[in-house]
């Protein structure tokens, strides 16, 4: 059972590693050691696709596709860029008026579903939960599989076994993002990934080689949304 986990925003031109993770990053770069889901890698020169997510509490459903609505007045920003070919997804996620404790039985609390609108399905991806003080938690980073969820299916195997994220680039509408919470244990918030463009470019585009890359890379979903420089800005204070 996952709980409140410290997970540290990315720094200019690359990631802070976890425990270990600085000895493994170079191992992986060395092409030594295949990466996990519990590796965090570089942002690659590329992407094939981009998502955003807007959760909010209303969207939540239980298991069985129930309403179960989450924490009022909270929201999720999610934004994700992939690269297909390599099975990297980068990751920046924004958790505005969640409060408490996570609490899921997979390895954390904030994960992607394949599960259409109003439905529930099982977690196919992980990611380290945002963390901050105040009203605002955040978390962004890029992770390469294969992928894991720490959760067992009904076939007995970790439900992202054998998880492909070329599978979300097929059927984005399929798949939703949240966070689950100890008092909102279907989700404190939820929504539909949606497609946006990538650099500019609707597949195949560049990752930004000027500024902090997590920032304009990742803030371009945002930008496409309306939400405009102000998000940014916003962001880039909080970070330095």
């Amino acid at each position: 059972m996952s709980t409140t986990t410290n997970t540290a925003r990315p720094t200019r031109r690359g990631l802070t590693a976890t425990a270990g993770g600085l000895g493994a990053l170079a191992l992986v770069a060395a092409g030594t050691l295949p990466a996990s889901a519990e590796t965090e890698v570089d942002m690659p020169d590329t992407f094939t696709s981009a998502f955003s997510v807007t959760a909010t509490p209303e969207n939540v459903v239980d298991g069985e596709g129930n309403p179960a609505p989450g924490e009022e007045g909270a929201m999720g920003m999610f934004t994700f860029m992939i690269n297909s070919d390599e099975e990297i997804i980068c990751y920046d996620i924004e958790l505005t008026g969640v409060t408490g404790e996570y609490d899921s039985p997979a390895k954390t609390a904030t994960h992607i579903h394949q599960a259409n609108a109003g439905e529930g399905g099982p977690p196919r991806l992980a990611f380290p939960n945002p963390t901050g003080d105040g009203d605002v938690r955040t978390s962004a980073g890029c992770l390469q599989g294969p992928f894991t969820t720490g959760l067992e299916g009904d076939d007995g195997n970790d439900t992202g076994e054998g998880f492909s994220l070329a599978e979300i680039e097929a059927n984005p509408a399929g798949f939703s993002a949240d966070t689950h919470t100890s008092e909102f244990l279907p989700g404190a918030v939820r929504g539909q990934l949606q497609e946006i463009p990538v650099g500019g470019a609707e597949t195949g585009g560049e990752a930004p080689g000027t500024g902090d890359p997590m920032l304009i890379g990742l803030g371009a979903g945002v930008m496409a949304l309306g939400l405009g420089g102000a998000v940014l800005a916003a962001r880039g204070r909080r970070q330095h």
